[in-house]
């Protein structure tokens, strides 16, 4: 038995996939609420449900120099700004335990980036905020070990929590999607998230910078779909090619209706006449 989650009137876990989408760093305010505004527009038409995600800071960007965000203080105002102006939900990733309490006063949905999901005090400070949260799974971790991280976040008190996937290492600067690991990942008993742009990342393919090659988003956002899923994840840009952090993986804002068109045709189908790809209780290896 799978727990809903609620974001606000949003339900994950039940109905249509929720789509989680947005530039992935904040880079303008004018940009965090173009962006949001569309998406929305777009989902409302097709009948989503729809948060909005952006990181105030990328921690874990592979060079220095790389931009970062704007911070936590003007993040969070900008954040603040989407949510009131547009009447979306927000998510954003947390680094730092002593950022959980802050950010939870702005965020509906406090996110522990993949590489930061075995860092128990990370993962108890935001678990003890009360928000929901969304746990991505590490690149280097079994979906089988999810369940320990999932019982972290119970333990302190908070059973509001959906689980990533986001792809595994295989060899150097290369992912793939092992998809066992969604249906392994729901049998916890809790609602499962596919990331599609992280999914097809190259982690310090550039050299100095993460690539990705953004022509298997689709592929793989219909594999996860026909499988069943709680909800997507999608990293979206006007202009992904002159986006600050992640664009060769994010998609343009301009194909996003075709794609969640096409998304939503499966997801019905699923939904309705062969249901979840379900297994029993798996117990980590």
């Amino acid at each position: 038995m799978v727990k809903k989650v609620n974001v606000g009137d949003i339900v994950i876990g039940e109905g249509r996939f929720v789509l989680v989408a947005g530039p992935c760093v904040l880079e303008s305010l004018p940009l965090a609420l173009e962006v949001a505004s569309e998406v929305k527009g777009i989902c409302d038409e097709l009948g989503l449900r729809y948060i909005f995600k952006s990181s105030f800071d990328k921690a874990n960007r592979t060079s220095i120099h790389s931009f970062r965000g704007p911070g936590l203080e003007v993040g969070l105002r900008w954040l603040g700004e989407v949510k009131s102006t547009v009447g979306v939900p927000v998510l954003t990733d947390i680094h730092e335990p002593a950022q959980a309490a802050p950010v939870a006063e702005v965020a509906d949905v406090l996110q522990i980036p993949a590489f930061l999901c075995r860092q128990t005090d990370l993962l108890v400070s935001a678990a003890k905020t009360g928000k929901p949260l969304n746990i991505k799974k590490a690149q280097f971790v079994s979906p089988y070990d999810m369940r320990f991280v999932l019982e972290k976040a119970k333990e302190a008190g908070n059973d509001q929590v959906i689980l990533c996937e986001r792809g595994t290492t295989f060899g150097y600067k290369q992912l793939v999607v092992d998809f066992r690991s969604i249906p392994i990942m729901r049998s916890f008993g809790c609602p499962v998230m596919f990331d599609a742009t992280h999914s097809v990342q190259m982690p310090g393919g550039l050299g100095g910078a993460s690539g990705g090659d953004r022509k298997f988003v689709a592929p793989l956002a219909r594999a996860a779909v026909s499988i069943g899923i709680d909800a997507l994840f999608m990293e979206v840009h006007p202009n992904p090619d002159e986006a600050k952090s992640d664009g060769p993986n994010m998609i343009a804002l301009s194909d996003l209706k075709g794609l969640l068109a096409q998304l939503i045709a499966l997801d019905d189908l699923v939904k309705s006449e062969l249901g979840y790809v379900d297994i029993e209780e798996v117990l980590p290896r």
